[in-house]
C-alpha cells in the first residue's frame, strides 16, 4: 500500500487469502467477542489456512501469554500454536532489550504476559522502584491490578528511569461493557510524573516490526475492526488492510476516516478474506459506482441511489466521502444514506 491519500476502497480479482501470504489478525472484535467466536470466523479462518494462507494473531493486550491466547483460540475451534500469537508485550520487551543491558532488571506494572516476554529477552522482572530497575514497563494488568503498582512506577520514572508502555489503548472491551485499558493506567503515571513513555503497540512501528520478524510475512494483510489501531498500524507499516464490521467501527466512522484510518478493503466479516473485492469506479458527475449503487457528494450531504448489496453501497459512499475530504475528514452528512443501507 502506498502512503498516498486513499480516496476509495480497492478491488481485488483474487480472493484475499490467495493474494496475500499472511493474515495479521486482530482478536477482539474480529475473531471473537466476549470470549466467544464471532459468526463465520472459525469456518473462514479454516478455509483460508487450508488454502495456504498463514494466520497470525496480533493483539495489543499484554496481559495474556501467547500460550494462553493459543489455548483459547484452539478451544474455539481455531487450531493455534503459541508461535502464531504476537502480543504488544513481546514488542515492548524487544524495544526495552535494545536499550538496556542483557540481564537488566525491569520494573513491571502488568500481568504474566509482560513477565514472560521480558524473560524471553533475557531481562529480569522486578516489583519495586527500590530494586534498582533499568527500565519501567506498563501493560494491561486486568481489573485486579493494585493501585500501589502505579505508585511504584511513578517513583521510578520520577527518578529518571526510562519508561515503556506496551500500548496506550484507553479502553478495552469486556463481557460487561467497555472498561479502562492500559492507556488509562499510563495516564495515571503520566499525571504523577509529567513524563512520556516509549510505546510499542499498535498502531506504532515496533508492533509491526515484531509481527513481521516473527511471521516472516512477505505479503501481509492486516485484518482488524479498529481504525485507530489496526488500520492505522497497517498504514504506518505500509501494508494493505481489511476492515471487518464485526467490532467497534460503524459506517459513519468509516466515512469520516482521515487518510491514515482508511482501509484498503471493507467487508462484513472474515468471509471477506475468501473472496475477491468489488471495484469502485467513477460514474461521472463526481459520482462513484459499486455493484448496484451510485454515490455522490451533494452540497451538504452524501447521496446514494440504486440497490443491491449494502456493502457495495458503503464502498461507493466511502469513495464519495474520501474524495471530497482529500487529506482531511469528510464533513458531509451521510446519515440518511447509511440508514438506507441498514448501517
Amino acid at each position: 500500500m502506498s502512503r498516498s491519500v486513499r480516496t476509495r476502497p480497492e478491488g481485488s480479482g483474487q480472493a484475499l487469502s490467495e493474494a496475500y501470504d499472511t493474515a495479521l489478525l486482530d482478536l477482539d472484535g474480529v475473531v471473537y467477542a466476549g470470549g466467544s467466536a464471532i459468526a463465520f470466523a472459525v469456518e473462514s479462518l479454516a478455509t483460508a489456512r487450508a488454502g495456504g494462507m498463514r494466520l497470525a494473531y496480533v493483539t495489543n493486550n499484554a496481559l495474556r501469554t501467547p500460550d494462553t491466547v493459543a489455548e483459547h483460540l484452539t478451544e474455539l475451534g481455531i487450531p493455534t500454536g503459541p508461535d502464531d500469537v504476537i502480543t504488544s508485550a513481546q514488542a515492548v520487551a524487544r524495544l526495552i532489550s535494545e536499550q538496556v543491558p542483557q540481564g537488566a532488571r525491569v520494573l513491571v506494572v502488568g500481568g504474566d504476559g509482560l513477565r514472560v516476554a521480558l524473560r524471553e529477552r533475557g531481562l529480569v522482572p522486578v516489583e519495586s522502584a527500590d530494586d534498582d530497575p533499568a527500565a519501567v514497563v506498563q501493560g494491561y494488568g486486568g481489573p485486579e491490578l493494585p493501585w500501589g503498582r502505579f505508585a511504584e512506577a511513578s517513583y521510578a520514572v520520577a527518578r529518571g528511569v526510562p519508561w515503556f508502555a506496551s500500548n496506550t489503548d484507553l479502553t478495552i472491551p469486556s463481557g460487561r461493557g467497555i472498561a479502562p485499558g492500559n492507556g488509562a493506567a499510563v495516564e495515571v503515571v503520566r499525571i504523577a510524573t509529567g513524563a512520556e513513555p516509549q510505546v510499542a503497540g499498535k498502531p506504532l512501528p515496533p508492533m509491526h516490526r515484531e509481527t513481521i520478524l516473527r511471521t516472516g510475512a512477505e505479503r501481509p494483510l492486516v485484518v482488524g475492526d479498529r481504525l485507530d489501531t489496526d488500520i492505522e498500524g497497517a498504514f504506518n507499516g505500509e501494508v494493505d488492510s481489511l476492515l471487518v464490521l464485526t467490532g467497534v467501527t460503524d459506517g459513519a466512522q468509516l466515512l469520516a476516516a482521515p487518510p491514515q484510518h482508511r482501509p484498503t478493503y471493507v467487508d462484513a466479516d472474515l468471509r471477506g478474506m475468501l473472496s475477491g473485492q468489488p471495484v469502485v469506479v467513477e460514474a461521472g458527475d463526481g459520482g462513484f459506482r459499486c455493484g448496484g449503487w451510485t454515490a455522490t457528494a451533494g452540497a451538504d450531504r452524501l447521496e446514494l441511489d440504486g440497490d443491491g448489496e449494502a456493502l457495495d453501497g458503503l464502498r461507493a459512499l466511502c469513495a464519495a466521502a474520501w474524495t471530497v475530504a482529500g487529506d482531511g475528514v469528510c464533513e458531509l452528512d451521510g446519515g440518511k444514506s447509511l440508514a438506507r443501507l441498514g448501517l
